[in-house]
């Protein structure tokens, strides 16, 4: 099998940079970047991230190939602010909202914790099992 050893999708090789910057020469106001050892998950939260901001007038992500764990994001902005500064407060703002949900969710399941009395089937049922008791066949 041709595909890389699990570790190498997500470890950084020694002197390796997560991310990459181009400046793009042909697009105002526009930037490529680079990022390795992710994939979709992380960028598509990014460019969504992204799209949300009102500067931002181009936001993309492509992953070139599906072995190289990387993918290349392209932001172009309205030249009021860098697309450096956008990715920069995209992340920041995407780790607030990520902690926030963490929060949350931590949260709840300590109310379960602490009620005690949840019953067995959160749907209402009475508990048993399939194929306990009577049903429908049974006159």
């Amino acid at each position: 099998m041709n595909a890389p050893n699990r570790f190498e999708l997500f470890v950084l090789d020694d002197g390796e940079k997560p991310v990459e910057v181009t400046e793009d020469t042909k697009i105002p106001n526009a930037a490529t970047f680079k990022i390795v050892k992710q994939d979709h998950t992380l960028a598509n939260m990014l460019r969504a991230q992204v799209l949300s901001m009102p500067q931002v007038l181009f936001a993309g992500y492509k992953v070139p190939h599906p072995l190289r764990p990387h993918f290349v994001l392209k932001i172009q902005t309205d030249g009021s602010v860098t697309p450096q500064a956008v990715l920069e407060q995209a992340c920041t703002k995407l780790i607030a909202t990520l902690s926030s949900l963490e929060a949350k969710f931590k949260r709840e399941f300590s109310f379960k914790d602490a009620e005690g009395a949840v019953p067995e089937d959160p749907y209402g049922g009475t508990g048993q099992a399939w194929g306990t008791g009577k049903d429908y066949l049974d006159f």
